[in-house]
């Protein structure tokens, strides 16, 4: 079981000496052609979350394109590393333990393979495609951790900022914040990761329900096209 005492943090205080120190042991890894990496040691558990989102009945069907623009979000958030709250103001992160990809394309594979999957859209994609599309997606990821809140277990936290931008008008047509924190069932990372899978299956459903929802219902604003 994963206890607070398995949280590392990222900021410890050095003397000059050991600043000196850890100076020289560079050099000295770089004399011998070593390359640091930023690749999970062996010794690490990497974590691999799979969200699957069923498409709800009430989501409307449209005849218009989507792409996705890469989303916005702060580099501690968007870390490989998986990043927990255990009390407020303080952010660790999980000893021995990454994500597979950052959680920024995680949620947009999430959110791309919902609207792919409906079978309610003419067509998504990522922008850079060469898609032509009517609507563009935001996306900032403000949280995404495992927070104690408080409590003796922590919860899944993921908040995100969408805005659905009208590409003709250069327009926002919707915006919206996101929030999901679904509760792990114990302080162990493998089922604090099940509970981001789950939180990644219901933000992504909120979020593509959202776009098709709102993008349709700004369309029936603007006046008809001339023939």
């Amino acid at each position: 079981m994963t206890t607070r005492a398995d949280m590392t943090t990222t900021a410890p205080t050095f003397t000059r000496t050991a600043r000196l120190a850890l100076a020289t042991g560079m050099l000295l890894a770089l004399a011998g052609c070593s390359i640091l990496s930023d690749k999970p040691r062996s010794t690490s558990t990497i974590y691999a979350p799979e969200p699957t989102v069923q498409a709800d009945p009430s989501w409307p069907k449209v005849d218009w394109q989507l792409v996705v623009a890469p989303p916005a979000a702060p580099r501690i958030v968007d870390s490989l590393r998986i990043a927990v709250r255990p009390t407020p103001g303080e952010v660790q992160v999980y000893r021995d333990a990454q994500w597979v990809r950052p959680p920024s394309d995680m949620l947009v594979d999430t959110v791309l393979r919902a609207l792919e999957d409906s079978g309610r859209i003419g067509g998504v994609a990522r922008q850079g495609t060469g898609v032509a599309s009517e609507f563009k997606l935001f996306f900032e990821v403000r949280r995404f951790e495992s927070d104690y809140a408080g409590g003796a277990l922590p919860s899944a936290t993921i908040e995100v900022s969408a805005k659905l931008l009208h590409v003709p008008q250069q327009k926002v047509a919707a915006s919206k914040v996101f929030r999901q924190a679904v509760p792990s069932s114990s302080t162990a990372v493998a089922d604090v990761a099940r509970a981001f899978e789950q939180a990644l299956s219901n933000i992504g459903g909120d979020i593509a329900g959202w776009t098709l929802t709102s993008g349709e219902a700004y369309r029936r604003t603007l006046p008809p096209a001339k023939p």
